[in-house]
């Protein structure tokens, strides 16, 4: 179950949660489109998302995340590797501490992002989920 947030101009929040909430569905048109995107998506039908995205952080997690937007789909990248193309290469830690802050799963990528060594890494959605998601890609 994804749960997403929007303001008038962008979406602001998507996460996963894990328990249906009572809260009712929005006719607010970026959702409507989020919806449809993500099914196109799941659906094997769409690679990028058209939403306008507005999250919230610091100047270095919105690098991070707008470096996030630059892993194609399919693709996966290192946190070394993320680092390297946010031009500070020894940001690792902060890096992987920034993709763990991601406020817009799926649509800025962090799942695309694995450890060096080629283990799955974390994912603040579960692992199971970054699993599905990579999964889902590579077909």
């Amino acid at each position: 179950m994804l749960k997403a947030v929007a303001d008038a101009n962008a979406l602001i929040h998507l996460d996963f949660v894990e328990e249906e909430t009572q809260d009712k569905c929005s006719d607010h048109p970026l959702l409507l489109q989020l919806e449809r995107e993500l099914n196109e998506y799941f659906c094997k039908k769409r690679q990028t998302f058209t939403l306008p995205l507005s999250p919230s952080g610091t100047e270095f997690q919105m690098d991070v995340w707008n470096t996030l937007l630059k892993i194609p789909y399919g693709k996966t990248v290192s946190y070394a590797k993320e680092a390297q193309m946010l031009g500070n290469p020894k940001a690792v830690r902060a890096v992987a501490n920034a993709n763990g802050k991601n406020p817009i799963a799926i649509l800025i990528p962090c799942h695309r992002v694995i450890s060096s060594n080629g283990n799955i890494g974390g994912y603040t959605g579960g692992v199971w989920r970054k699993e599905f998601l990579l999964s889902l890609e590579k077909e």
